[in-house]
């Protein structure tokens, strides 16, 4: 089957991809690569000959503080134009959220309405921040989540600027567009079977896809100094509680100053980060969520200990008896205690890393998870 892959978040829909591919089908990514992050799409349509460009990139931020129209969008939608040939009559098409170019609601729903009215079958992913999502977060209805910081602290606002943009009127728009052309939307993890619960055109959880043959094991070596990974995206820094990692490293490092190595990063692309992630032992991921994203989830596939969201339905949703991540609350002390007892006992992240590597392979392997997919395609089609 033909399938067009929307969107990139993650690597999620290249290991999506692969595993399609793995089945027989022909499978294309269009979209810009997540930003920084670049990751690879077969049609990339990012405005990157005006972000690039010194000159126009001024040029654009000047026309866009006066109009509010950004000219990196207007790039995005002329590349888009020039592949609709290529974006035309597929079996199946899946956005990886409800704005997947993220250029803007004016031509994101041009864009949109271009591959509503050329293919059948279209299908959305719950993933990344969209409309009903950030609306259930700011309900307060979980314990903490990644607005917890605004919902105490609403002086906060600017820096959540952009995720608020979410729950304007103008979203609210696309969003109820997207829904009224879509065959169903796919929760990509526990958090948002929770927030889509009884929503119109659910349909079941699928996992993220990790592609488990590319990645290798890499077994813990004991009696050397415990490699720790903290990455910050800075533009994510409050959502993902960066300073309450921080804030345990900082007891760690004073407490055991010779058991440790800390590898600190900021805003790398995917190719130089992975580097420092295949060397750390454990992966500092996030510590206001849930469920685990997908760096979590290539973190635990290759056997390391990855401080996520791994809380009660998590747990429940996957039947687990074994530790296969640490749960993690906004709560320094308790990240700095789960630290030290791992620091302490190192033959617990061998253990640990052990179960989240099986646990990848049983829920999360990418040819199975591909499977899924059609499966619920072809039925709610």
């Amino acid at each position: 089957m033909k399938i067009l892959l929307v969107g990139e978040y993650s690597r999620l829909h290249n290991s999506l991809k692969e595993g399609l591919t793995k089945n027989g089908h022909e499978v294309t990514i269009v979209g810009n690569g997540d930003v920084f992050k670049k990751y690879p799409v077969d049609i990339d349509i990012d405005g990157s000959l005006v972000k690039n460009n010194f000159v126009l990139n001024k040029i654009r931020h000047l026309i866009f503080k006066i109009t509010s129209i950004d000219i990196a969008s207007l790039e995005s939608y002329i590349k888009f134009k020039k592949n609709k040939n290529s974006l035309s009559n597929y079996d199946f098409v899946q956005l990886i959220n409800e704005t997947p170019f993220n250029i803007g609601q004016y031509f994101e729903k041009k864009l949109l309405a271009f591959l509503f009215q050329n293919n059948k079958n279209v299908f959305l992913l719950a993933c990344g921040d969209d409309f009903r999502f950030i609306s259930y977060l700011l309900s307060g209805k979980f314990p903490y989540s990644t607005l917890t910081p605004l919902l105490k602290d609403r002086s906060l606002k600017k820096q959540y600027e952009h995720t608020l943009k979410f729950v304007s009127e103008k979203q609210k728009k696309i969003h109820n567009y997207v829904f009224s052309n879509i065959k169903g939307v796919i929760p990509a993890s526990v958090e948002y079977k929770v927030a889509y619960k009884n929503t119109s055109k659910v349909l079941p959880l699928i996992p993220n896809p990790v592609n488990t043959d590319s990645i290798k094991v890499i077994p813990f070596v004991k009696d050397k100094k415990v490699k720790i990974l903290h990455g910050i995206n800075t533009s994510n820094y409050l959502k993902k509680g960066n300073k309450y990692f921080e804030d345990a490293l900082t007891i760690i490092k004073k407490k055991y100053p010779n058991k440790i190595e800390l590898i600190t990063t900021k805003n790398l692309p995917y190719n130089e980060y992975i580097k420092h992630f295949v060397a750390a032992d454990i992966i500092l991921d996030q510590a206001q969520a849930h469920d685990q994203g997908y760096n979590a989830l290539e973190g635990m596939a290759m056997g390391k200990v990855v401080f996520t969201g791994a809380g009660d339905n998590f747990r429940k949703h996957y039947d687990l008896k074994e530790v296969v991540a640490i749960d993690t609350s906004p709560d320094s002390i308790k990240i700095a205690q789960d630290l030290e007892r791992l620091i302490l006992k190192t033959d617990l992240i061998r253990e640990i890393g052990e179960n989240a590597r099986k646990f990848i392979q049983k829920e999360h392997h990418y040819i199975n998870i591909a499977t899924k997919y059609i499966e619920i395609w072809k039925s709610n089609s």
